[in-house]
Parts: C-alpha cells; sequence; structure tokens
C-alpha cells in the first residue's frame, strides 16, 4: 500500500529532468519528509490546454456524485481501478501523477511494527519518482480528490508489506497522463513501471509513526539521526 510518503524535489529540478516540453507551476510547493493521509498533497494533472500542470489535491478519493459520509480512499487497487464503479471514471479520464522521493512501509515484526523507507538508489539519478494515480473534481468548488494506484509488491519488499504503489517510468508520464486514451487496455499497453532495481529499502526512526514528526531526518537509516 502507500499511506505516507515523502515530496521535497523543487519544482524546477522536476521541469528539468522529467519536463523539458513545460510544466505550469499553480501551487507552492514545501518539502515534506511525512506526508499522512487527508492532506493536500502535490498532483501532476494535464490541464484544460493540454499542457501538465502541478497543483494540490485532497489525499482521499471521493467522487463528485458521492455523498460526504462515503469513503475517500487513499488507494486504489490496480486490479480493479479501471472497473470499480467508485474509480473507474477517474481512471478512463483523470489520471494523475503524484510526484515523491519515497514512501514508508511498516514491516510487522514480533516487537510491533518497523518503519522501512522505499527511495530511489541514486537520488541524483533518480531526483524524484512518480506514483501512477487517479484524480475527480469536487462539486462545487475549484478543488480536488485524489488516490494513489496499488499493485501487489515486487519479490524485493513483499517481506515488508504485500502491496506497492505503482511507481511509473519516467518515460510513460506524458502517455499515463493522456486523457484522449481511455480503454484499459491502451492505457496499459503505455504505462510502463520503473524498475525496481533502481529503488532500495532501508529501516528508519520510529519518529516516522507520527505525522507531527517532519524533518530530514526520518529518512536518514535509523541509528543515523541527529540526536
Amino acid at each position: 500500500m502507500c499511506g505516507r510518503f515523502t515530496f521535497y524535489t523543487p519544482p524546477e529540478t522536476l521541469i528539468a529532468r522529467f519536463f523539458p516540453d513545460g510544466l505550469d507551476i499553480d501551487t507552492h510547493v514545501e518539502a515534506s519528509y511525512n506526508i499522512p493521509p487527508g492532506t493536500a498533497i502535490s498532483m501532476i494533472r494535464m490541464s484544460m490546454n493540454g499542457q501538465p500542470i502541478l497543483v494540490k489535491s485532497l489525499w482521499g478519493f471521493r467522487p463528485a456524485w458521492a455523498t460526504d459520509k462515503a469513503p475517500a480512499p487513499i488507494n486504489a487497487r490496480a486490479e480493479t481501478v479501471a472497473t470499480s464503479r467508485y474509480f473507474q471514471e477517474a481512471f478512463a479520464h483523470h489520471r494523475c501523477l503524484i510526484p515523491a522521493n519515497g514512501w514508508y512501509e511498516w514491516l510487522q515484526t514480533g516487537h510491533g511494527k518497523e518503519p522501512h523507507y522505499v527511495t530511489p538508489v541514486d537520488p541524483d539519478q533518480t531526483p524524484a519518482i512518480f506514483f501512477a494515480g487517479i484524480w475527480t473534481p469536487r462539486e462545487g468548488d475549484e478543488t480536488s480528490t485524489c488516490a494513489i494506484i496499488t499493485e501487489p509488491a515486487c519479490d524485493t519488499l513483499k517481506h515488508i508489506h504485500d502491496r506497492q504503489p505503482v511507481v511509473l517510468d519516467p518515460d510513460c508520464l506524458t502517455g499515463w497522463l493522456d486523457s484522449s486514451t481511455t480503454s484499459r487496455e491502451a492505457i496499459r499497453a503505455t504505462t510502463h513501471r520503473l524498475p525496481m532495481e533502481q529503488l532500495r529499502e532501508y529501516r528508519v526512526s520510529d519518529a516516522v509513526n507520527s505525522p507531527r514528526h517532519d524533518s530530514d531526518d526520518l529518512i536518514k537509516p535509523r541509528g543515523e539521526q541527529a540526536s
């Protein structure tokens, strides 16, 4: 799954490295090392003029037709996102990218849950990663809600958790955003995962368990945090 992640790459780095044809910026981006559900997160979607745009969206998906008491899931399963009544419209027409630098997973042990961090092996080569996501407008205002698509964990991560976010290869970012591609088969044909050997995981401090903590100490291997 994906229930907590980080994002601290400056927008100008995203543009230079991943969006050479342009990325409109419609929000202020602050570095965050402990992003919890239910908050406004950075999201990249296609604008009305056909240009990728970085905006804020509430992390917790609820279609405009759903009542306020309806669920607001933070994740959508890749196996059913194209067919679920709750998600299928967004999957066909409102796909998005959730930029990140890594995400946290908790390993269940005999002593409780241990937080681990998954992030690029070489952050200079991979200054950001992108989760596949879906978004939906909220009726009556200009905001939106979104969810991260998840899939079964790869072999190198499934010992921590049985699911992980869908991490897209940089070569298919624009294709994923293209709203003219609507069928499940066509979307799958243009979607590629980032090779998992480009990611690593390691144990981090229990301080990440509380969303009140938000500093770069959280992403350091356990034992390397500042005292």
